[in-house]
């Protein structure tokens, strides 16, 4: 089982970046998906997750109305679409799959997600 974050890098403020997390090993059909984060210093956050039908997501206040998660089960991935970037959001991005749980069920604590990614490093600079 294994999550394979990218997309990450250094990126003005008011830009974009798109994040991917790929999944091998199992299927992430019946798991719900998450982005978290850890800035240094900081306990690791939740950014964004979606429940396994897609039909439920949670957006901490912080990122409401500049990012977006999507997921393609057909390509066992989800992704993490991030505008207006802004210095507060630097930090390492972690995906995380949690599960199984039925479709609408939307876990956004740390406890409930099992298997997690490697990071990639998000720079926004002033």
């Amino acid at each position: 089982v294994q999550l394979q974050a990218s997309g990450g890098g250094l990126v003005q403020s008011g830009g974009s970046l798109r994040l991917s997390c790929a999944a091998s090993g199992f299927s992430v059909d019946y798991y719900a998906l998450g982005w978290f984060r850890q800035a240094p210093g900081k306990e690791r956050e939740a950014v964004s997750c979606i429940s396994s039908s897609g039909g439920a997501t949670y957006y901490a206040d912080s990122v409401k109305g500049r990012f977006t998660i999507s997921r393609d089960n057909a390509k066992n991935t989800v992704y993490l679409q991030m505008n207006s970037l802004k210095p507060e959001d630097t930090a390492v991005y972690y995906c995380a799959s949690g599960g199984p749980y039925i479709s609408n069920y939307l876990p956004v604590v740390k406890k409930e997600f099992g298997y997690w990614g490697q990071g990639t490093q998000v720079t926004v600079s002033s």
